[in-house]
C-alpha cells in the first residue's frame, strides 16, 4: 500500500548531492530562541531520533485543532450570549464562555512546546550526527501542513459572528498565510538558499501570547470596537496581510533578482523560475471559484474547508520542496487539482449533491496527501538505508 514510488531515480540522485543552505537574520531567532534551544536540546537523550521531535511537535498542533473542534466546531462559541432564565429568550448584555478558559492555557503551552520541538530537531540531528535530506524534508513537509492549523485555532478566539470577520475573509487570510510559506520555498527553488522569514518566530510568540491572554480574560475581551467600527479581529486581519505577502514577497523577489545578478542561483529562465507558482495558483483558483459559486460554502463547514485547502496546499508545497531539494523540475499543475475540479463542477451541476462532493474532496485530499507523504518517507529511508524514527547504531 505504501510502496508506491513517487520519487524517480533522478530525484534520489539529486538528494544524494543535496547540501542544506539557510540564512536566518531574525533578531528574535538569533539572539533569543537559538540560545534557548541550545540549552533545551541538551536535555534530550541522544537515542531520540530528530524526526520524533518533529513529529511530536506536529501532533501537538493537531491536538490543539482537535480540542477546539470539540468545544467550538462551528466557530460560534466565542459569540454565545448569556440568557436571562426568568424571561426566556431575551439576551442580556454579557457573554458565556463555552470554551473553558483553562483550555486556552493548555493550547498556548502546547503551541510553545511544538515551536520548541521544531526548533531543536535540527540541533538534535547535529548532536547525533544524523543530519540529512530526509530530516529536512520531513521537517519542512510537516511545517507546510501546520500552516493552516494555527490560524484555524486562532479564529476560535474571535468566532465567526459578532465583533469578528466573516468566514469568506478568514478564508482569504488563510490563503495569504499559505502563500507566505510557499514564497519562501519558491525563493529557495530559484536561489538555492532558504531565507528564513522574520515573521515565523514573531507569529509563534504572538499566537502563544494570544492563547495565554485569552485564558486570563476569556473570549469576551475581544468583543469590543477599538475605533471607527474596527475590532481587534480587524486589526488581526490587517496585521496578517501586512506582515505576510506585503513584506515577504518583495524581499523574496529581491533575493531572486540578486541571485541572477550575482549568478549565485539556479539561473533558470523566467518561465521556469515562475513554474512553481502555477501549481499553487491552480489549486487556489479552483477552490475560490467553488467557494464563490457555492450556496453552502464556506458557511456549511469551515473546519472541513480549512482542512481541504490546508491539505491541498501541503501537497503542493511538499512536491515543490522535493523538486527544490533534488534539483529537479517542479510540476506545473498538482495532480489533486483534477479531481478537485471534477468535484467542483459536479457540485455546480447537481447542487443537491454539493455537500457530499465537498466532503469527498476533503477526504480524498487527506488520503492522497498522507499516502504521498508516507510513500516518499519510506522510499527515502530505503534509499539512504536509515529509519525515520530510530537512530541506527553502527551494529545495525
Amino acid at each position: 500500500m505504501f510502496n508506491y514510488k513517487y520519487l524517480s531515480r533522478e530525484h534520489l540522485e539529486g538528494f544524494d548531492n543535496y547540501k542544506y543552505m539557510a540564512i536566518d537574520t531574525s533578531p528574535l531567532s538569533v539572539y533569543v530562541m537559538h540560545p534557548f534551544w541550545n540549552k533545551v536540546v541538551e536535555f534530550v537523550p541522544k537515542w531520540v531520533a530528530p524526526n520524533v521531535l518533529t513529529f511530536g511537535g506536529f501532533l501537538l498542533i493537531v491536538f490543539n485543532f482537535l480540542l477546539l473542534s470539540y468545544y467550538d466546531y462551528d466557530y460560534t462559541a466565542a459569540s454565545t450570549p448569556v440568557y436571562n432564565e426568568t424571561v426566556g429568550e431575551s439576551p442580556l448584555n454579557g457573554h458565556m464562555e463555552v470554551i473553558p478558559q483553562s483550555l486556552w492555557y493548555a493550547i498556548g503551552v502546547f503551541l510553545f512546546l511544538a515551536y520548541t520541538l521544531d526548533g531543536i530537531d535540527g540541533k538534535q540531528a547535529r548532536r547525533t550526527q544524523t543530519s540529512g535530506p530526509l530530516g529536512e524534508l520531513f521537517d519542512h513537509g510537516l511545517d507546510s501542513y501546520t500552516v493552516f492549523f494555527i490560524p484555524a485555532c486562532l479564529y476560535s478566539i474571535f468566532g465567526r459572528l459578532d465583533y469578528s470577520i466573516p468566514p469568506i475573509r478568514i478564508y482569504y487570510v488563510m490563503w495569504n498565510l499559505l502563500l507566505n510559506f510557499y514564497i519562501s520555498h519558491w525563493e529557495k527553488y530559484n536561489t538555492g538558499v532558504l531565507f528564513l522569514p522574520w515573521g515565523y518566530d514573531f507569529s509563534m510568540w504572538a499566537s502563544t501570547a494570544f492563547f495565554l491572554w485569552t485564558g486570563v480574560k476569556g473570549t469576551s475581551f475581544y468583543k469590543k470596537y477599538l475605533f471607527a467600527g474596527y475590532t481587534l479581529a480587524n486589526v488581526f486581519e490587517v496585521l496578517i496581510y501586512a506582515t505576510g505577502v506585503v513584506t515577504n514577497l518583495p524581499v523574496a523577489i529581491y533575493n531572486i533578482y540578486k541571485s541572477y545578478k550575482l549568478r549565485t542561483g539556479k539561473m533558470r529562465s523566467l518561465t521556469e523560475a515562475l513554474r512553481p507558482l502555477w501549481s499553487f495558483l491552480s489549486v487556489f483558483l479552483v477552490c475560490s471559484v467553488w467557494v464563490h459559486k457555492s450556496s453552502h460554502l464556506p458557511d456549511y463547514d469551515l473546519r472541513v474547508l480549512f482542512l481541504l485547502i490546508g491539505t491541498l496546499f501541503s501537497n503542493v508545497a511538499c512536491r515543490l520542496i522535493v523538486s527544490q531539494m533534488s534539483n529537479q523540475r517542479c510540476e506545473a499543475v498538482n495532480g489533486l487539482c483534477y479531481p478537485l475540479l471534477a468535484l467542483s463542477a459536479a457540485a455546480q451541476l447537481w447542487p443537491q449533491r454539493e455537500r457530499a462532493a465537498f466532503l469527498v474532496a476533503a477526504a480524498l485530499a487527506v488520503a492522497a496527501h498522507l499516502h504521498y507523504g508516507a510513500c516518499v518517507v519510506r522510499q527515502m529511508c530505503d534509499h539512504f538505508r536509515i529509519s525515520c524514527f530510530y537512530i541506527k547504531q553502527r551494529s545495525d
